[in-house]
């Protein structure tokens, strides 16, 4: 009888532990930074009609959260993922990898904005295979690329 209940306390205490180790998770946001994050802010605000949503002053310069919104109050009721830019020293750190990937729905118009709002393109938006979706690279004015998809039209 004591062995069958240590056999079971070992599996509750394993059911436990195992319970620990699958918590919950969730996206919480996408952090960039820029040597001017109040600059590069109104760049997504023009390119990505996206609204600050919260500022934090930080010595380094204001830490700037910005979201999807017609308006500054539609924007904090998006319950989307914002975009927080951060201060970095330097905008001369270049990296290969797209950090920010938004999907859109007019590739086009969306190029035509980044480009109206002071970003770069890294080539021209290509097919993905024969899948149907556009992916573009697009650099915005402090170096951070973001990768555009546009899904194949139902």
């Amino acid at each position: 009888m004591h062995r069958i209940g240590t056999i079971v306390m070992g599996v509750c205490a394993a059911l436990m532990i195992g319970s620990v180790a699958h918590a919950e998770l969730t996206l919480n946001s996408v952090r960039i930074a820029a040597a001017d994050t109040v600059a590069l802010a109104r760049f997504y605000q023009s390119a990505f009609a996206m609204q600050e949503v919260n500022r934090i002053a930080v010595p380094a310069g204001p830490e700037i959260f910005v979201n999807f919104g017609a308006t500054v109050d539609a924007a904090k009721a998006n319950r989307g993922l914002p975009i927080v830019i951060m201060h970095r020293d330097s905008d001369a750190t270049k990296d290969p990898i797209a950090h920010v990937i938004l999907n859109v729905t007019d590739m086009a118009a969306t190029v035509a904005a980044i480009k109206a709002a002071g970003g770069s393109m890294d080539g021209e938006p290509r097919p993905f295979g024969n899948t149907g979706v556009m992916i573009g690279i697009a650099v915005d004015p402090a170096g951070n690329r973001i990768e555009l998809i546009q899904r194949a039209s139902k």
